[in-house]
């Protein structure tokens, strides 16, 4: 597959750095005062990321930042396109952004992502929603200061949405949202073509970041103290099978466990046809990769994948779970699953039923099948109702929970290493074990962002209880 992939050059990028400098001066001579943005990224992981490289950019460009949009200077929607709900409930928020750009006309608005990057939406935000002044896609992220300098500087709105097969730019600031949990893009992109996703659309080709730009990244992060690093990709575990530097997901999984420090690897969102029996041995013997796998299935039934285009059958995605828990009896397996695919009948989403009983998944990602102009599938016929999919997938939940209840009663007792994320109101830390289940456990504020010893005492259908053993 040809592609047209734009590397963005080390002089571009310090181009952007010096639109950074130019535009420092006339933020605050616009506003008045030291300027203060809100982002705020909708979506996947990889859009939490990319909204990260984001406010590492405004951050260079001396802004501030803030939780609310109600005292922005510059608002900021990273937007998704996986879902249509997702879009309308964008739109809903950019159209109660009128009013505050009628008491305060020099606030910046600003779109961006994967939602934008579609034509037809860029054209509703240009005759519907004149009031927004930035609206840049996927591939121009790290021209945003370039574009806040256009704009300041011109006047007038500016659209930003190259047609390319996608771009990698290294050398971007990062403003974390955490100091010990992290996100580490890998690739960007994806080549599968399933019939009922835009990702392809609006992200681009696979490309993936070459291992030296992967490592450097993550031992910053561990130096930095970073415990949870989660490996981020459209198709991650299809990292490197397009170039020629030898190292693909199983090895780059290897390269990273041997960095030094005291951490744990992570990684989604995986595709069966690029699952290898390689990555499953480098899981089970790699010690600080934690043992879970999010492998999405989306149908058990062999006709509606061939009509999804996932190019895997019902037979070897359970052969690549049984190789997984012969590799690693412990693992905890979670999946993805969509409802209603067009032409699907009953029966087969009973495939799906069997499927889910047989596999005993540790919790599930349920979706009503949503269509999405621009895909295959969103020309199929789809003759059942909205209502009878909706039977359809509270007959799945009711399977699932009460497997969901089965597998965490089968924690009770067993003590886990768990890094304290959260401190709640109520008093209780909550973490995670290695299998992604959640835990809520009495202990200090002080413990979060530290590895402690928690052994469950009791256990909820979705989430565990338990107590600090050390």
């Amino acid at each position: 597959m040809a592609c047209n992939i734009t590397i963005v050059s080390a002089e571009e990028i310090a181009k952007q750095r010096d639109y950074c400098k130019k535009s420092a001066p006339l933020l605050v001579e616009r506003f008045g005062h030291t300027p203060i943005a809100f982002v705020h990224s909708y979506g996947c992981q990889q859009n939490v990321s990319d909204g990260e490289r984001i406010k590492g950019m405004l951050a260079e460009m001396g802004f501030g930042f803030t939780d609310t949009p109600d005292n922005a200077d510059l608002i900021l929607f990273n937007t998704c396109a996986v879902r249509g709900h997702a879009e309308d409930r964008v739109l809903g928020n950019v159209g109660a952004l009128k009013a505050i750009k009628q008491v305060r006309p020099q606030t910046i608005i600003a779109l961006c992502g994967c939602m934008v990057q579609q034509e037809q939406v860029a054209q509703k935000v240009r005759k519907s929603y004149p009031y927004v002044n930035l609206v840049f896609g996927t591939h121009a992220i790290h021209r945003l200061p370039e574009l806040v300098f256009k704009l300041i500087k011109g006047g007038k709105r500016v659209f930003e949405r190259p047609e390319c097969d996608g771009v990698i730019a290294e050398g971007l600031p990062v403003r974390r949202d955490s100091t010990f949990k992290g996100w580490l893009p890998i690739m960007n992109g994806c080549n599968n073509f399933c019939s009922y996703c835009i990702v392809p659309y609006v992200r681009g080709r696979e490309r993936s970041r070459t291992p030296e730009d992967v490592i450097n990244e993550a031992k910053q992060m561990i130096a930095a103290g970073f415990k949870d690093i989660t490996l981020l990709g459209q198709n991650v575990n299809s990292y490197g099978k397009n170039d020629d530097h030898g190292v693909d997901f199983a090895k780059l999984h290897r390269m990273l466990n041997d960095i030094d420090g005291d951490f744990q690897l992570r990684f989604m969102t995986s595709h069966p046809k690029d699952c290898t029996l390689e990555l499953l041995d480098a899981m089970a013997e790699c010690d600080k990769v934690c043992k879970h796998l999010h492998l999405p299935f989306q149908s058990g039934n062999d006709r509606v994948l061939k009509e999804m285009n996932r190019h895997y059958d019902r037979k070897r995605y359970l052969y690549l779970i049984d190789e997984a828990r012969k590799r690693m009896p412990e693992l905890s397996i979670t999946s993805d699953v969509i409802v209603g695919f067009p032409g699907e009948t009953y029966e087969e989403f009973c495939d799906t039923l069997s499927l889910v009983e047989k596999v005993q998944f540790t919790s599930l990602f349920t979706f009503i099948y949503s269509a999405r102009e621009g895909t295959p599938a969103a020309k199929m016929p789809d003759p059942v109702s909205h209502t009878e999919k909706a039977k359809w997938m509270s007959e799945l939940l009711s399977l699932q929970e009460g497997i969901a209840a089965k597998r965490c009663a089968l924690s009770l007792g067993k003590t886990y290493r768990v890094l304290c994320e959260e401190h709640h109101p109520d008093g209780k830390l909550f973490g995670r074990t290695d299998g992604n289940i959640g835990i809520t456990f009495e202990g200090d504020k002080a413990k979060v962002g530290q590895f402690v010893n928690v052994k469950i005492t009791k256990a909820l259908n979705w989430v565990l209880e338990g107590e600090i053993t050390d």
